[in-house]
């Protein structure tokens, strides 16, 4: 009996301890995007767009850092978001940005699940291969169907509604910059809800060792194909929110450029970790605009010695290495 009251007691107050987390999640994330609105006023074009690229880190962490699948195509799902909520918009006449958000999340969910089922046939070096081959694939596809996509011209013609036929879209970016900040939180906190339930922790499981889920009678591959859909839809969020800030959908958003640079900023801010993504984006975003403004000529050899210094000196990433740091300072005698 006495046992029992403890368990539930334990459970009680771990469940206590997660909801007050989330709560400071959503609290620090709404104290970032408000920062950066009075800090970069006059810059929110680029704090948007911030924040679609945070959306396309965060689903790559949840494929590599808690899933273990090797991906440097994961621009793919991306891209296939904004040209969804593009054509939804250029060629439907859909111009809600919420249903544009939608057609972006399920856009990109489509390509989540056809590259899922491709990748997760090879392990290892071979998947890698896989996966830089598919985001060619996607980008030679969007490229030759220009008559939908506009080609290497991109595509134009996005027209945006204003959000709950109130507030416009207008050139400073003021609405982009909310919405996007809105989608974020939303997101963060769903994405905290799902790495702590059953199914998270089975994926984490199977980043471990798989034979042995395999062994308990779950199937590996199925669950990693779940997270691969649900990682599309929020890259397709992200890209959604890409294509209605600026109303024009380029092949960039599909290149290897981009799948490699999510890649970098993940492991600067730490695989594994939602926040460690966050990190890593802002960090990387902004030390690029800023160093590349006041050393356009020689800004490359400054990104690359910062990420040379944070594998070496902080190999867990910026984020995980202080929240290491932290953790084994509160766990130390007294």
């Amino acid at each position: 009996m006495a046992l029992t009251l403890n368990s539930s007691n334990a459970a009680a107050s771990r469940q206590r301890r997660s909801i007050g987390h989330d709560l400071i999640a959503v609290v620090v994330v709404a104290a970032l995007t408000g920062l950066g609105y009075l800090l970069f006023p006059d810059n929110l074009a680029l704090l948007t767009r911030l924040i679609a690229i945070a959306l396309l880190v965060l689903s790559l962490d949840l494929v590599v850092g808690y899933c273990g699948i090797a991906t440097l195509g994961h621009a793919a799902l991306f891209g296939a978001g904004a040209y969804a909520a593009g054509i939804a918009s250029a060629h439907f006449g859909i111009t809600d940005p919420l249903l544009m958000t939608l057609a972006g999340m399920a856009g990109g969910a489509i390509a989540g699940l056809i590259c899922g089922v491709i990748i997760l046939r090879a392990h290892g070096l071979p998947q890698l291969v896989l996966s830089i081959a598919l985001v060619y694939l996607f980008h030679e596809f969007a490229n030759k169907a220009s008559d939908w996509t506009g080609g290497s011209d991109g595509l134009s013609g996005i027209s945006t509604d204003p959000l709950f036929g109130i507030f416009e879209f207008d050139l400073y970016g003021h609405t982009a910059y909310l919405f996007g900040a809105a989608l974020l939180l939303i997101v963060i906190l769903l994405l905290r809800l799902l790495v702590r339930s059953p199914f998270g922790m089975l994926c984490r499981g199977i980043k471990e060792d798989p034979l042995r889920i395999r062994a308990m009678g779950a199937s590996p591959k199925l669950a990693l194909i779940k997270m691969y859909v649900i990682s599309g839809a929020v890259a397709g969020i992200g890209g959604a929110l890409n294509a209605i800030s600026t109303q024009v959908v380029g092949l960039d958003s599909l290149s290897f450029t981009q799948s490699a640079e999510a890649l970098v900023m993940l492991v600067l801010g730490g695989t594994g970790s939602l926040f460690g993504a966050l990190t890593g984006t802002i960090v990387f975003m902004l030390f690029e605009d800023y160093v590349s403004s006041v050393n356009p000529f020689h800004w490359l050899t400054i990104v690359g010695a910062l990420l040379i210094a944070v594998v070496l000196f902080a190999p867990k990433g910026i984020y995980g290495t202080a929240a290491a740091y932290l953790n084994g300072r509160r766990e130390a005698p007294r």
